[in-house]
């Protein structure tokens, strides 16, 4: 259970997230890529402290963008060489996508890489802020900023299997609804096992 004084519960995340999800997640998550190289990429999953509960924050791509147009995602993006390593990484990219001071965010820990099928090899950096955080979403490249309660995220029975083939190789994706947004793909997964990690398990 997440305490709800906002230490105590950044301590308790952190500590589920050094653990690690337990063996539930190799059957619950997509089945990872094996490319001979991935880009190297960072999100940041930014939970914001809140009252009446903490949210996760999330973004929708501008429309026109040539790939992921319109697609829920999280403020992140390719490591770069100027970068000191996925933590860095997702801060930047944060602090360009949506305006968020980097030092209001306490990073927490990070999630297992998670490699996407357009190759990049994605670490999620989890962080804590206080709320309102003032954001500025970046000019046509992102077209929303908006919140997700975390007790949504958490609660596995909301996740959905939708079977794909590509190139000949059958597979799952995830997705996660809440209120008009369609969260799927490496978004969704990412979320499921921020889930996983957090959730009760052995």
């Amino acid at each position: 259970m997440l305490p709800t004084n906002r230490a105590a519960a950044s301590e308790w995340i952190a500590d589920r997230l050094a653990r690690g999800p337990d063996d539930r997640w190799h059957d619950a998550m997509p089945p990872r890529h094996a490319f001979e190289s991935a880009s190297p990429a960072a999100v940041l999953i930014g939970l914001v402290w809140r009252p009446e509960g903490p949210t996760v924050l999330l973004t929708r791509r501008s429309d026109d963008l040539p790939t992921h147009a319109g697609q829920v995602s999280f403020p992140g993006g390719k490591q770069e060489a100027q970068d000191q390593g996925p933590i860095d990484t997702a801060l930047r990219e944060a602090e360009e996508e949506i305006g968020l001071d980097r030092a209001l965010v306490r990073v927490l820990g990070t999630l297992p890489r998670f490699v996407t099928i357009t190759r990049f090899s994605v670490v999620p950096v989890v962080g804590m802020l206080d709320a309102p955080p003032v954001l500025t979403p970046h000019p046509g490249e992102v077209a929303a900023i908006f919140e997700v309660p975390l007790a949504h995220v958490l609660r596995a029975d909301l996740y959905r299997r939708h079977a794909y083939e590509r190139d000949g190789v059958k597979g799952f994706y995830l997705s996660l609804s809440w209120q008009e947004h369609f969260i799927w793909g490496a978004t969704a997964a990412m979320l499921h096992l921020l889930a996983l990690t957090l959730s009760e398990g052995p």
